[in-house]
C-alpha cells in the first residue's frame, strides 16, 4: 500500500462540529498580508529547499491569522502572521519524531526561546536563519507592543513550549496520560494566549489587569481553548498517524483509556468537545450581559479563535494533504466541514474530570 492510499484511522468524513458562533470571517486584507509575510519568510531564508518551503506555506498560517483575526490593525496582524509561519516551523521539529528530538532538547530550546523573547540581546541561539527571523521578530514585538501586552505574548509563549515539553516527554517514555492529565495539560501546546494577545493587540482592546486574569474570563479562555485544540486532534489526526508510539492526542488518550480504537474513541472526543463548547458559549453569554466595548470585543475574539480555526484548517493543506502521504502538498486541498446548532451530547453538567470541572463553577446556577 502507498502512502497516498494508506486509509484514516478515525475514518472520514470528520464528525460534525457544534459551533453557532459567526462562520467564515476573513480580514478584508488577508491576501496583502500573505504576500507579505511570504516575502518576509524568503527574505530571512526561513525554509533550507523549495520541499521545505512548500510545506511550510501548506501550514496556511495566514489565513489562520485572518480568520481568527477578522477585523483590526494590519500591522500587528502581519506580524502575528509571521510569529505563526515561524512557530509551525518550531512545531514541525518538535513533532517530527526524529530521533534526536528528544525532551531536552525541546526544553533546552523553549527556555532559550523564552528568555530571548524577554531579552533580545541574549545571545542564546546558535546562529542560523530561524534565529536571525526571530531576532527581527522579537525587535518589532518589543517596539508595537505595549509592556502588558508583551507579557501576556511572553506567557502565552510559555503555554505554548510548556505543552510542548510535556507532550515529547510522554511520547519519550513512551507513554499515554490520563484524561484528566491531558484536559489540564495538552490544550496548552496549542498556544491559545499567545494567539489571543495578538487579538487584542490589533483591535486595541486593553482590558483591566483584575478583570483580564478573573476566574471566569481565564475559564472561558482555557475552555475556547481545549475546543480548538480537541478540534485541531481531529483535523491533524492523519498528519500524525505515522507516528510510534502513537502521538499524544485527544482520540488516542481516549481510545488507550476506554480500550478501544481510534475510530471508536472519536464520538467520545466530540461529546467531551461538545460539552465544553456549550459551557463556553454559556459563560461567554453570562459575561456578555452589561459589558463595555472593550469586554465586547474580547469576547468576540475568542469566538472568532474557535470558528477561524475550523474554517483554516478545512483549508490547509497541511491538514487536507498531509505529508506522511503526499511528497508535496496539494494547492487547493480541503477537508468538507459540517456544522451543527446541536451538541452531540446535551448534558450540562460538567464531566467526570477535575480538571475541567471548575470552569463549571464560574457559571450562574
Amino acid at each position: 500500500m502507498t502512502p497516498t492510499e494508506r486509509p484514516s484511522r478515525i475514518g472520514t468524513p470528520l464528525p460534525p462540529f457544534y459551533c453557532p458562533l459567526d462562520r467564515d470571517l476573513l480580514h478584508p486584507r488577508a491576501k496583502e498580508i500573505e504576500a507579505r509575510a511570504v516575502d518576509w519568510l524568503d527574505t530571512h531564508g526561513l525554509y533550507p529547499d523549495p520541499v521545505e518551503r512548500a510545506w511550510g506555506l501548506a501550514t496556511h498560517s495566514a489565513d489562520f491569522s485572518c480568520r481568527i483575526i477578522p477585523r483590526g490593525r494590519t500591522e500587528p496582524l502581519l506580524l502575528f502572521t509571521q510569529w505563526n509561519y515561524w512557530a509551525n516551523a518550531v512545531d514541525d521539529w518538535q513533532d517530527s519524531g526524529a530521533g534526536d528530538i528528544r525532551t531536552a532538547a525541546v526544553a533546552d530550546h523553549g527556555i532559550r526561546l523564552l528568555r530571548t523573547l524577554e531579552n533580545p540581546t541574549a545571545a542564546l541561539l546558535p546562529d542560523s536563519p530561524m534565529t536571525r527571523a526571530l531576532t527581527d521578530l522579537v525587535r518589532r514585538t518589543h517596539t508595537l507592543l505595549t509592556p502588558v501586552e508583551l507579557r501576556r505574548f511572553a506567557e502565552g509563549t510559555r503555554d505554548w513550549l510548556l505543552g510542548a515539553t510535556w507532550q515529547a516527554a510522554q511520547a519519550e517514555r513512551g507513554s499515554m496520560p490520563t484524561l484528566n492529565d491531558f484536559a489540564a495539560m495538552g490544550a496548552l501546546a496549542n498556544g491559545t494566549r499567545f494567539s489571543l494577545t495578538w487579538s487584542d493587540a490589533a483591535a486595541e482592546v486593553r482590558l483591566p489587569a483584575d478583570l483580564l486574569h478573573s476566574p471566569a474570563l481565564q475559564a472561558l479562555t482555557d475552555a475556547a481553548g481545549f475546543v480548538v485544540s480537541a478540534d485541531n486532534d481531529l483535523f491533524s489526526y492523519d498528519k500524525d498517524d505515522h507516528l510510534e508510539p502513537r502521538e499524544v492526542n485527544l482520540v488516542n488518550v481516549i481510545a488507550h483509556q476506554e480500550g478501544c480504537t481510534p475510530a471508536e474513541a472519536v464520538p467520545l472526543a466530540v461529546a467531551l468537545r461538545d460539552r465544553v463548547m456549550a459551557l463556553f458559549l454559556r459563560l461567554r453569554d453570562h459575561l456578555s450581559s452589561g459589558a463595555d466595548e472593550p469586554l465586547t470585543r474580547h469576547l468576540e475574539a475568542l469566538g472568532h479563535y474557535i470558528a477561524g480555526c475550523i474554517a483554516w484548517q478545512s483549508r490547509a493543506p497541511r491538514y487536507a494533504s498531509p505529508r506522511n502521504r503526499h511528497t508535496l502538498p496539494r494547492n487547493g486541498a480541503r477537508l468538507p466541514v459540517r456544522y451543527t446548532d446541536t451538541p452531540s451530547d446535551p448534558r450540562t453538567a460538567p464531566p467526570p474530570l477535575p480538571a475541567l470541572a471548575h470552569w463549571w463553577r464560574q457559571t450562574p446556577p
